[in-house]
């Protein structure tokens, strides 16, 4: 009898969620936060547009589900949020952004060029040297004005995230950007889907905030889906306009059509995204007029690890679907890897919090007392060149050591001489042209000046830069 009275001591209640993995639209109704455009942005058409044209149907609670989620909200974030401490969805101590094995970028990156200009390097169809953050928004969203995301597959769970994604929309409107050569690039709109993937991993802390996240992909094949043909028009534009004015195209703007040559074949889609637009972009022939629409001829994609639907719930890595969650994991769970368990076994049951921004606990004592961290943007700085004012900053707060000051060779010594050595061209010279104030004279090519130059810079490697290194 006494053993009957033993009650078991009452199970541990499961960790809360955080709202942004639990729904797409969390952040929307975020209070005291600014907003780029003085309210929160609509999102009902691009949502409707995903629900329309998704190919996976994840589980409530599933991994996959609450991934999509997180990054849908942190998405919003990086395109409305102006102010960096209404960012809820990153760990602002740990957070970096890269793309295709580039150097790291923080969420200050992002927020000045925007989120096209971040993922985009350079190209013939588009450069983010040549775009900033209003005319890039312009570029794209009016070329599709809905751009559809969700993930296909989840390769494994947190704390390090691995996903295959898909982005869609459709090409509604004329392309136009400004390529590397700062030329004026216009596609004219065929009316047919776009459809990209990519790969990304993520590693996220307890509360699932997104700290280092790594994605992959070919932004080429985008551009080679807008212009199947490569059939653009191209137009030298001043540097000195302003892009986002620019970027207007008048009646008469169209490019020569393409010649058609050869027979055609019969559509065959499959998944390639390039064909469909290939096909779309083309005259309608009278035997092709019963061709299915897209969404109906890509087929349904099929997990390579499971070789079921990738709609169809898997479980995350070392999870045993004849078991309880805490009877089959393998070793004592992470807060983060708990929540994912408490998602998958109470689903819409489970608890949901709100967790707020940890902006202000993060950068507090970042800086040294009386010293500015606020950099402009480099105009060297890309997402292939890096952030280079993070340079800039480092050398502010003492966090880089410039090891330039303690090495002195000929040249130092030359710079440092008597003006009439550091610059011996004649003072005639000088007298005879009468520059005005904040003009030069340039010596001559053959000049010791010119040969010292010459050599300091023939010398430095490509990490040095003689003007940040206090040299003239």
């Amino acid at each position: 009898m006494a053993a009957a009275d033993v009650q078991a001591p009452p199970a541990e209640p499961a960790p809360a969620l955080p709202d942004y993995v639990t729904s797409p639209n969390a952040v929307f109704a975020d209070e005291g936060v600014e907003w780029r455009y003085g309210k929160a942005p609509d999102y009902s058409k691009t949502r409707k547009v995903w629900e329309e044209g998704k190919k996976m149907n994840h589980a409530a609670g599933s991994l996959p589900q609450l991934v999509e989620n997180l990054v849908k909200n942190w998405e919003v974030e990086a395109s409305f949020k102006p102010r960096l401490q209404d960012w809820r969805t990153i760990d602002h101590a740990n957070y970096s952004f890269a793309m295709n094995g580039g150097p790291g970028q923080g969420a200050e990156h992002m927020l000045k060029v925007g989120t096209y200009n971040a993922i985009v390097a350079p190209n013939e169809y588009y450069s983010p040297e040549n775009s900033d953050f209003a005319s890039s928004h312009k570029t794209f969203k009016r070329m599709m004005p809905t751009f559809a995301w969700e993930v296909i597959e989840v390769y494994s769970g947190p704390p390090k995230v691995a996903l295959k994604w898909r982005h869609w929309g459709v090409m509604k409107n004329d392309y136009v950007g400004f390529n590397d050569k700062g030329e004026k690039v216009v596609a004219k709109a065929h009316g047919g889907p776009i459809e990209i993937f990519g790969i990304t991993t993520a590693t996220v802390d307890d509360k699932l905030r997104l700290q280092a996240l790594d994605t992959y992909f070919d932004p080429l094949d985008m551009f080679r889906q807008i212009a199947p043909y490569g059939v653009v028009t191209k137009e030298k534009m001043n540097r000195n306009v302003d892009f986002s004015a620019a970027m207007d195209v008048g009646a008469n703007h169209t490019p020569e059509q393409q010649a058609t040559d050869g027979a055609k074949k019969p559509a065959d889609f499959s998944n390639d995204g390039v064909k469909i637009a290939e096909h779309f972009g083309k005259p309608q022939q009278d035997n092709e007029k019963d061709v299915q629409a897209p969404e109906a001829v890509i087929q349904k994609h099929i997990s390579e690890s499971t070789g079921k639907p990738a709609d169809e719930f898997v479980p995350h890595q070392g999870a045993d679907t004849e078991k309880s969650a805490a009877a089959s994991a393998p070793t004592e769970l992470s807060a983060a890897q708990q929540a994912v368990e408490a998602a998958a076994t109470h689903g819409a049951n489970a608890e949901i919090e709100k967790p707020a921004s940890n902006y202000h606990e993060a950068k507090k004592d970042t800086a040294p007392q009386g010293i500015s961290t606020d950099v402009p943007r480099s105009m060297y700085s890309s997402s292939v060149t890096g952030n280079l004012e993070d340079r800039v900053r480092m050398g502010r707060t003492g966090d880089f050591q410039d090891e330039s000051r303690h090495i002195r060779d000929a040249v130092d010594e030359h710079l440092e001489g008597p003006s009439d050595k550091v610059h011996p061209h004649p003072h005639d010279t000088e007298q005879a042209v009468q520059p005005q104030p904040g003009e030069a004279v340039a010596v001559p090519a053959q000049s010791e000046e010119t040969r010292v130059t010459h050599e300091e810079m023939s010398n430095i490697t490509a990490a040095e830069c003689p003007f940040l290194m206090n040299r003239e």
